[in-house]
């Protein structure tokens, strides 16, 4: 299958029908089965706060971070990348030009009181994308239990009113002993903030997180996951790639399909595929331009102009 490259990069257009995607250089697999729109739980809800709430270790005006990185590559630890997209409260809109102002621990579960080490803010971008890379936080001693592994988080979208959480990791023995990772209903509820770390390529621990939360934002879909019913990327590899990637995805209802490409900021790239095809599995090869910079990227799917599902990729 031929591959279609548009060499002109515009911006996504703000309507019912947007295509989204920014950032990451993740595996290849699908959004995670704990994001708030797409978990076990329930098809949409609201990101809760934690109940530490924030904590004795905050530091006001954190820096805003540079290239995603929230430290530098010789911090001790286990790197770890994080990403998601922000949402409203139906999950119908995402957020873009949220603060999102992020602290933890360093790999010895010590924090920086005196500058900001492991502190810094980014901004979801126009799609409601975010992304940063940090070490998976250590532990430390909370009364006479470790509290697990876990992040802290200030979300405030442009002109709504700031939530404070934290997020914790897939089977962590210390969260069935923590006060508050470990409550599992009611506005602390930890559940949907207990999420996933796969090892990429790269050795890197890698999670996806959406966030719900009051904000307006540009509309998307008007359902949750629509990648069930009409189409889904099943896989992209390898992934980190250099010179191409193959995509493999399926479409389950005769549609108008469309693979497309985006960076960071929001821009389309690339528009791989576009024509109406019938139910079946299907696989393309993307072969970027040599100049394209190395990064994060996202390859979507959308059926009859509906993106219903992402995925990252990095280019190396």
């Amino acid at each position: 299958m031929k591959t279609l490259l548009l060499n002109s990069r515009r911006k996504f257009l703000k309507n019912t029908s947007l295509t989204l995607l920014s950032m990451a250089a993740f595996p290849s697999v699908v959004n995670s089965a704990t994001s708030k729109k797409n978990n076990t739980k329930g098809p949409c809800e609201q990101t809760t706060i934690d109940a530490y709430g924030q904590g004795p270790f905050y530091t006001a005006n954190a820096p805003i971070i540079q290239n995603n990185q929230l430290t530098d590559l010789n911090e001790s630890g286990q790197r770890i990348i994080i990403s998601g997209q922000v949402y409203n409260l139906a999950c119908s809109e995402a957020i873009p030009n949220t603060e999102i102002d992020i602290w933890h621990a360093n790999d010895l579960g010590e924090y920086d009181n005196s500058g900001f080490n492991l502190r810094g803010k980014t901004m979801s971008n126009n799609q409601g994308y975010y992304i940063f890379e940090s070490i998976k936080p250590g532990l430390y001693l909370n009364g006479l239990t470790y509290r697990p592994s876990h992040i802290h988080f200030k979300i405030t979208p442009p002109g709504f009113n700031t939530l404070i959480t934290q997020l914790y990791f897939e089977n962590d023995p210390h969260i069935p002993t923590d006060t508050a990772a470990s409550i599992t209903s009611g506005q602390y509820d930890a559940t949907n903030r207990i999420i996933p770390l796969i090892q990429n390529t790269n050795g890197d621990l890698e999670g996806t997180w959406d966030i719900i939360i009051n904000g307006d934002g540009f509309p998307i879909t008007g359902m949750n996951n629509l990648h069930l019913s009409k189409g889904i990327i099943y896989n992209a590899h390898p992934n980190p790639f250099v010179d191409e990637i193959e995509i493999n995805y399926g479409v389950f209802q005769k549609a108008n399909v469309t693979i497309s490409v985006h960076d960071i900021s929001g821009q389309m790239i690339a528009t791989l595929n576009q024509k109406m095809l019938e139910p079946e599995k299907y696989q393309i090869v993307w072969k970027p331009e040599i100049d394209l910079p190395k990064g994060n990227y996202f390859i979507s799917i959308m059926i009859n102009d509906m993106q219903v599902h992402y995925i990252k990729v990095l280019k190396k």
